[in-house]
């Protein structure tokens, strides 16, 4: 039998969406890409997503279906201002940090959803994460040896939003970092009398801290320089900021 074209055009229709329909019905048909990450099959963490396969492509949102972190913290780590962090790519930190002395970017993310998680990673090589990250992570339960790397491996949050790549659909407005907050000068620190990442010795000193009790607080000796910012301090010298930082605050509060 011979079909004219009219028939045979209502034909190929018909097969078309009825494939379409059919293979629906089991969950074959798929009308976007999706990416999961690679399992973990060995070691106490069997079975959950492995941050290692965490590619270039994946957007906060990826990573937040595969390991349960929300795209919204990620953002925050990572210095993300946008209204829509799930659709920014891990690829696009390396534009974003392009002024950094060290990289940030698809590796950044893979070791801060490890530590975030409170799963092993490789640490024998150089991953840097940014200040607000590494706040984040020093926050969570890490091993001595997780928190000494993450001090040894954090750079300044760019000051500056450059422009960076996005899987955002047009029309959205492109992310920008987070401008990090311009150190503090003694003068304006002495009013509110409270420890942060710009106070320096002289301002706790100034606040009636003695010298022997900051060093208590520390382990060892003050260094030379008491415009040293004391986070800086800690950072070379692998010591825990948030718990001094602790220490210090109660300190200050008792000199009042």
């Amino acid at each position: 039998m011979t079909l004219t074209s009219k028939p045979l055009a209502v034909l190929v229709v018909l097969l078309w969406f009825g494939g379409i329909y059919l293979s629906s019905v089991p969950g074959w048909w798929v009308t976007e890409s999706t990416k999961t990450a690679a399992k973990i099959t060995t070691g106490e963490f069997v079975g959950q997503a492995n941050p290692a396969d965490i590619r270039g492509s994946y957007t906060f949102g990826d990573v937040e279906k595969n390991f349960q972190i929300p795209a919204s913290v990620l953002a925050e780590a990572f210095g993300i201002t946008s209204a829509t962090p799930a659709t920014f790519s891990a690829k696009g930190l390396e534009g974003m940090y392009a002024g950094s002395a060290q990289e940030i970017g698809t590796g950044s993310v893979r070791l801060f959803v490890a530590l975030y998680k409170g799963m092993p990673y490789d640490l024998s090589t150089d991953i840097y994460l940014p200040a607000s990250a590494s706040a984040i992570l020093l926050q969570r339960t890490l091993t001595p040896e997780q928190s000494a790397y993450v001090a040894a491996h954090t750079v300044a949050n760019p000051s500056a939003a450059p422009s960076a790549p996005s899987t955002a659909p047009a029309g959205t407005p492109a992310p920008t970092i987070a401008p990090t907050p311009k150190s503090a000068t003694p003068s304006a620190l002495s009013t509110d009398r409270t420890i942060k990442g710009s106070t320096t010795f002289a301002d706790v000193l100034g606040w009636g801290v003695p010298k022997a009790a900051i060093e208590k607080a520390l382990g060892t000796a003050m260094p030379a320089a008491d415009t040293t910012k004391i986070k800086d301090y800690c950072t070379e010298k692998r010591l825990d900021f948030e718990a001094i930082k602790i220490t210090l605050q109660t300190l200050i509060d008792q000199a009042k």
